[in-house]
């Protein structure tokens, strides 16, 4: 516990007061980890450089999830485009399940999706890449929570 702490104070103390060098950006996400494997159109969009919204729709197998998430983002102090970011947000998963799955045909979820990752813009490209580890609280139809869920992100990026 005393090694993540120091991790947490030592990229808090690298950070710089603006995280992002850009307001908008388009891409995939894939979702990916304990169970089915996700993918879909992402959409961030920056606030004020440190904070931003992301909206995605991600589909798998007899599965359609819609997500939204805050995220607080920081630069790391001397690199050019790398950054972090925490942030939370709620998801719906509408899951088809057919009809022999105990008498049900579908169902939907609702989660809430804490996340930790890094995000590099590069510098010379309209382009930024993201990894995260976005644990998976799943608060309906027999609550659990999967610890063993990451996402990636390709993104277009735009003003």
């Amino acid at each position: 516990m005393k090694k993540v702490l120091f991790t947490v104070a030592l990229i808090l103390g690298l950070s710089q007061v603006n995280a992002q060098n850009y307001n908008n950006a388009l891409g995939v996400v894939v979702d990916l980890g304990d169970g089915a494997t996700l993918v879909g159109p992402q959409y961030k969009h920056s606030f004020d450089g440190k904070n931003a919204g992301n909206l995605q729709v991600m589909f798998g197998d007899n599965i359609t999830v819609l997500g939204a998430d805050y995220t607080y983002n920081q630069a790391f102090s001397g690199t050019n485009g790398l950054g972090w970011y925490v942030g939370v947000g709620p998801q719906l998963s509408f899951v088809d399940y057919g009809n022999d799955y105990h008498g049900d045909s579908d169902k939907t979820y609702f989660a809430i999706r804490p996340q930790v990752g890094l995000e590099y813009k590069i510098p010379s490209a309209p382009l930024a890449l993201h990894f995260d580890w976005k644990p998976w609280w799943n608060l309906t139809n027999d609550s659990n929570f999967e610890a063993g869920r990451f996402s990636l992100g390709f993104k277009y990026v735009f003003n």
